[in-house]
């Protein structure tokens, strides 16, 4: 197998981050805790450990304050863990991110009791999607079961009065928590459908059960059967909303929708008008860029209908007419027309070409004058007779150019000498 080349360490501990943290966003993990530690900012550190592995954890702070068992948790407890792998690139190392810790031995028995109703209500069909209802995209009236003074009741009405127009919501308080709990939902649940049956005018169009995060046994309520089968009985759609991202309750698994916080019903619900506030807003905008251009687009031709504005029109047309008209004429035009311009521009051209053909001929018989001129001055006699030689003419001025002819000569014949500076006579003797 070849090596995989990275260029930093940051590259390659990123890249296991993106790996592991991808891959392990949700676990449930069962240990025994040792190193427990908590932190000065409220971060609780420890390590989950069994026979033969040991494993790093930490709990943040605002995690902790949804999981108050924290408090009384101890080394050596034995604890079940709910939350995901996450990489720390600093050191390299990874750890799990709790969201959710309880102790196995106060919360086992119910854990059991959870998985045992979970598989029942499973096989006998409560959680098949063929038997969900759909969530209404633009719900009129909108029922709440939950605690009338819960924090999750607040984060609901705040987003739906930001997000919608005209939802209309009804709180119908419960009990979410303790011993009959489970009875004060099934009750709130059984009114809120008799009132809607009662008034179709003004009928309920989706119900949002919701509460805060907590321990198993806090949840415990929506875990009830009988609770479960009102649920999926309920000619109405149900959306619950219970706890937090990493608590499931029976209801969750019941409803016709499972909403990870009430934050996230409430977005789901008024999703529908806060797309249409949207685009009436986009069209508000279309509206009002529209109309400018419109009143714009009319004050030009308003102002374009002015006899003023009609006359300069006119004279503009008139000087264009005039323009055209002027170039119609061949008495001016007669250059272009018939392309003496041209005609000159090549005579030019031809001239210059003759005068630089002229010069290089010139050049050209200059040199080769020079050059004959100083081969006949080579072969000038008088230019030998100044290196010390000299010649013989007889009288008729034929050059004596070898003994055989001087032999000829008769005796008293008068010769001319020519030396450089000038020529002597002497007689054959």
């Amino acid at each position: 197998m070849s090596n995989i080349q990275y260029d930093s360490v940051s590259t390659l501990v990123g890249k296991v981050k993106g790996l592991l943290e991808g891959q392990f966003r949700s676990v449930s993990i069962e240990g025994e805790v040792t190193n427990l530690s908590l932190s000065s900012s409220g971060h609780y550190y420890f390590t989950l450990s069994d026979k033969s592995s040991a494993l790093s954890a930490c709990l943040f702070k605002m995690d902790a304050m949804r999981n108050p068992a924290i408090r009384e948790i101890k080394n050596g407890d034995k604890v079940q863990c709910i939350g995901g792998i996450g990489v720390y690139a600093k050191r390299g190392s990874f750890q799990v991110i709790v969201k959710r810790i309880t102790k196995t031995n106060i919360g086992g028995d119910l854990l059991a009791e959870f998985e045992r109703l979970k598989k029942k209500l499973a096989g006998e069909g409560l959680f098949d999607l063929s038997n969900k209802n759909k969530i209404p995209t633009l719900p009129k009236k909108i029922a709440v079961i939950t605690a009338q003074r819960g924090a999750a009741l607040q984060d609901f009405l705040n987003i739906t009065k930001r997000r919608t127009l005209w939802s209309n919501v009804m709180v119908v308080p419960a009990l979410v928590q303790g011993e009959g709990a489970a009875a004060s939902i099934r009750k709130a649940l059984f009114n809120t459908i008799k009132y809607s049956l009662e008034n179709k005018e003004n009928a309920v169009d989706v119900i949002v059960l919701t509460r805060g995060g907590g321990s198993l046994e806090d949840l415990w309520a929506f875990n009830d059967e009988a609770l479960a089968w009102d649920i999926f009985n309920c000619p109405i759609p149900i959306i619950s909303a219970v706890g937090h991202q990493v608590d499931f309750s029976i209801s969750d698994y019941v409803s016709d929708l499972r909403c990870e916080t009430p934050s996230a019903a409430a977005q789901i619900l008024s999703e529908g008008q806060s797309q249409i506030l949207s685009r009436l807003e986009n069209i508000k905008k279309h509206l009002s860029s529209s109309g400018r251009e419109i009143i714009l687009a009319r004050k030009d031709r308003v102002h374009s209908l002015r006899p003023e504005a009609l006359m300069n029109k006119v004279m503009n047309l008139y000087q264009d007419y005039k323009f055209r008209l002027s170039r119609c004429s061949l008495e001016k035009r007669e250059f272009e027309l018939l392309g003496l311009h041209e005609q000159w521009q090549r005579l030019d051209e031809s001239l210059k070409r003759m005068n630089l053909a002229l010069e290089r001929t010139l050049k050209d018989r200059e040199h080769r004058v020079n050059k004959s001129f100083n081969m006949l001055g080579a072969l000038n006699p008088s230019n030998v007779l100044e290196r010390g030689y000299s010649y013989m003419t007889d009288s008729s001025g034929h050059v004596v150019a070898s003994s055989k002819e001087f032999s000829k000569l008769e005796s008293g014949a008068e010769l001319d000498i020519q030396f450089s500076d000038g020529k002597n006579k002497v007689s054959k003797v």
